[in-house]
């Protein structure tokens, strides 16, 4: 698989994680906890848990369209409120899966990732609004996508968790599917 293809697949997964890691959630491997849902039309939920002490309060997150298609843009709306200023040096221990096979499981800068939905470090607390479009390739390989983001202060005091999965369906746009 590409890298660009990878990246593709974790832009459509990782931008509302990335609005929301500074803002808090999970999402499912197999079905949703209507305890842990984020409300709103989006495949994110909490980490099992308690989530009392969490930095940051998800009020709600819309994905257009949900799920994300392969070739189209993705509307992201997220909304929710930092209860305590986050700082540089923050980070997320992320892992992506393709079906069973982890792609990706690295520690990455959290104040370069909130960069894509046009947030920067420091994040003061108080409420928070976010809405984004990504362009999503038409590349991206069909099938089932798992993110899990687990995100941390500098001083390694957890911020919040988050997981989506989402599917990708064979588009009969893309290249097996157009007139040759």
């Amino acid at each position: 698989m590409r890298f660009s293809t990878v990246t593709a697949c974790l832009t459509a997964c990782l931008a509302p994680a990335a609005a929301l890691s500074v803002l808090n959630g999970k999402a499912p491997d197999v079905a949703i906890n209507d305890d842990l849902k984020i409300p709103g039309d989006s495949p994110l939920e909490l980490c099992p848990g308690d989530h009392a002490a969490d930095l940051i309060k998800i009020d709600k997150v819309d994905l257009a369209p949900n799920p994300p298609q392969a070739g189209q843009e993705l509307l992201i709306k997220a909304k929710g409120s930092v209860k305590q200023k986050i700082e540089e040096g923050a980070y997320v221990l992320l892992t992506v899966k393709y079906g069973l096979i982890r792609l990706i499981s690295t520690k990455a800068d959290l104040c370069e990732q909130i960069g894509n939905v046009d947030l920067k470090c420091p994040v003061e607390a108080g409420e928070v609004e976010v809405t984004k479009t990504v362009d999503l390739p038409a590349e991206i390989p069909p099938g089932k996508y798992t993110v899990l983001a687990d995100v941390f202060t500098a001083d390694d005091v957890q911020i919040t968790c988050l997981t989506a999965t989402v599917t990708f369906s064979r588009n009969s746009k893309g290249f097996f599917g157009s007139d040759l």
